[in-house]
């Protein structure tokens, strides 16, 4: 197969899709070797970075993903009238606890926020961002969270590998970056934060 149709394929199947698609599944899908699909992807990817244009080909949550180029995030949502969901302090701690820390119990996640923690885990599991994993194997068998997919595609992530070090999270500020990520959910949508004591 000429490598310009391969990568035109591969370029209309990730379009079209509404998930990442990982490189496996496209080369069954072409009906082509593994590798030559992953350097054609990755020829894709190199054509949008140096075309510096509006949408780039990313590799996130093991797959491959159009996503809107961060400079333009403003504009969209201009265009989709949204505003930007925002995490509550709350959900962003029990998220990164439960990221770091998978697989993690509510009570575990409750021990180390020091607050009860069940409206957000709650609310993180409606979003799709944290999971059931099973049950941990001690008296009174309590739930074991863990992220999801969504959770890596969310943020950019190609695994979860990429999180940034406890040391480099800790230098994010929080008021301005993580908080105001475009996220797939509506502009009514919020994080619930715990009731104050």
């Amino acid at each position: 197969m000429d490598i310009t149709d391969l990568k035109g394929m591969l370029e209309a199947m990730v379009f079209v899709s509404d998930v990442p698609l990982k490189a496996d599944r496209l080369a069954e899908l072409v009906a082509c070797d593994r590798a030559l699909v992953q350097s054609a992807l990755q020829e894709l990817a190199e054509e949008y970075h140096r075309r510096d244009g509006g949408i780039e080909l990313a590799e996130v949550a093991g797959g491959y993903q159009f996503r809107t180029a961060a400079r333009h995030v403003e504009a969209v949502r201009r265009l989709n009238r949204s505003k930007p969901f925002r995490f509550s302090r709350a959900a962003l701690e029990s998220l990164a606890i439960i990221a770091y820390r998978q697989p993690v119990t509510r009570g575990d996640v409750e021990y180390l926020r020091g607050v009860d923690s069940g409206g957000v885990i709650k609310t993180l599991l409606d979003k799709h961002l944290i999971r059931i994993l099973g049950k941990k194997e001690v008296a009174g068998r309590p739930l074991i969270y863990g992220t999801t997919r969504e959770f890596l595609e969310v943020f950019g992530l190609r695994s979860l590998n990429d999180l940034p070090t406890l040391k480099e999270f800790s230098e994010i500020d929080l008021d301005q970056g993580i908080a105001d990520l475009p996220l797939p959910f509506t502009a009514d949508d919020q994080v619930a934060e715990e009731p104050s004591a």
